[in-house]
């Protein structure tokens, strides 16, 4: 599929807790020749019994596993990039984080990407102590400290809601900084990807939506004086039951520039890990993926 990267989106919602089906998945989806697993971010699920009215995608039956704690699992028994898809920054600790990324870096030897977003999800924020509200302009704030985090030994930023005084990590991450990709689809968050982001994941299709998109990423990134060209972008192909289709969809991402693209077979009614695996295995070989170079 020429130059473009083909991942895999970990199907946090039906590989439940057995650590053997967590190995087997990391180890097929990397025998078979995809470059990149990419896995969604929950911390809690709202207990719609409590919450009435709940109408989120998520809830509290739903299984998520730990991105950052599973990045370092996987990266002792893969040579996939790992990526999150995305981490919620804004009900985080911004320093944390940094630790925890910089982390998987180092374990995965630099093939880490950190795709952040503000989420959706009131409840999340609630628990763990920060502000819904004000999150989107917090992310900003954030993006700033991780990349000085990230490059600088020491550091010290001042008039922020999470000041540093002389700080800083070690070991410092391979790379400096991390790549941060950015998730989202308001205006806000295009114009936020267009002035701040390594890369994005749109939430649209191929077509006039992805094409409006586009040009509001670029529009905002020419306004900060940088080239558009150089905020490369990830699609999401869903299976839908046929390869012919699945096939089409990967080439019209290709054809609207994507760099890379991630393939999510959850939801699809597979009914186990080795469902997921049998499938990968052969969307594999129809991708060409085992030919590839890597």
């Amino acid at each position: 599929m020429g130059a473009m990267k083909i991942g895999v989106v970990f199907p946090q919602t039906e590989i439940g807790a057995d650590v053997a089906d967590v190995r087997a998945y990391g180890e097929g989806v990397d025998s078979f020749g995809f470059d990149h697993l990419l896995a969604y971010d929950h911390v809690v699920g709202a207990d719609p019994s409590v919450h009435l009215g709940w109408d989120g995608p998520y809830d509290v039956h739903t299984t998520f596993q730990e991105p950052f704690v599973l990045f370092g699992f996987l990266a002792a028994i893969t040579k996939l990039e790992l990526v999150t898809g995305v981490i919620i920054l804004p009900q985080r600790q911004t320093a944390l984080v940094a630790k925890q990324a910089a982390q998987v870096d180092l374990l995965t030897q630099g093939r880490f990407r950190l795709g952040v977003g503000i989420g959706w999800n009131k409840v999340e924020y609630d628990v763990l102590g920060k502000d819904f509200h004000t999150r989107g302009r917090r992310l900003d704030e954030q993006v700033s400290l991780l990349r000085r985090l990230w490059s600088e030994e020491s550091v010290t930023v001042e008039g922020t809601d999470e000041p540093v005084t002389g700080a800083g990590l070690a070991p410092l991450p391979v790379q400096r900084p991390i790549p941060i990709w950015f998730g989202g689809s308001s205006p806000a968050a295009y114009a936020r990807m267009g002035r701040l982001a390594d890369g994005w994941f749109p939430q649209v299709s191929p077509g006039a939506a992805l094409d409006a998109a586009v040009d509001r990423v670029g529009a905002a990134a020419e306004a900060a004086g940088r080239d558009p060209a150089d905020i490369p972008m990830e699609g999401r192909v869903n299976w839908h039951g046929s390869v012919a289709r699945l096939i089409e969809t990967v080439e019209a991402w290709e054809a609207a520039g994507a760099s890379h693209i991630t393939i999510n077979t959850m939801g699809a009614g597979l009914g186990s890990v080795h469902d997921h695996l049998a499938l990968l295995a052969e969307l594999g070989d129809n991708l060409d993926l085992r030919r590839s170079v890597r």
